[in-house]
């Protein structure tokens, strides 16, 4: 069961997930309290897992990855073994920037990260190709992005 977070734990998570890059000082002037008691807080949030991390995020075009692929995959058959063996493959696959355990006709939704069609393409032949357990595959290729949200409704 979660503890729960009074509000302004709940201000100092909102407020770190529009930019974490504040300084305490900043942070704190945010939530209307001073540095020491936000800096407690802020390492308290840490140290029990309601901040994961901090990170940069990168623009995909700029990087030469401005291809997002939807990519569902359908294993042969599914077993603790096979989908442990699968997912170990998955994280090794730096195009893969993210790995979903589904429901439904398929059993993982991948995001996949490319330049183009072709090193798609290149991903899937040599990559997803060389698990033998994948028994099939179906792309959905991003036109735009509409909306990205990095953080969580809180």
């Amino acid at each position: 069961m979660a503890e729960i977070l009074d509000e302004t734990d709940l201000q100092i998570l909102r407020t770190l997930q529009k930019n974490a890059k504040l300084t305490t000082k900043e942070l704190a002037d945010a939530v209307h309290l001073t540095p020491t008691p936000v800096f407690e807080r802020q390492k308290r949030l840490e140290r029990r897992g309601y901040i994961k991390k901090y990170v940069a995020v990168l623009d995909p075009e700029k990087m030469g990855q401005g291809m997002l692929v939807f990519c569902m995959v359908k294993l042969k058959q599914i077993n603790h073994e096979i989908a442990d063996s699968f997912v170990r493959r998955i994280q090794r696959i730096p195009e893969v920037t993210a790995c979903y355990n589904i429901s439904g006709a398929y059993d993982y939704l991948l995001n996949v990260r490319t330049r183009d069609m072709k090193q798609y393409q290149e991903f899937v032949l040599t990559k997803l190709g060389d698990i033998d357990t994948v028994a099939s595959i179906e792309s959905t290729f991003v036109m735009s992005e509409v909306k990205q949200s990095y953080g969580i409704n809180i």
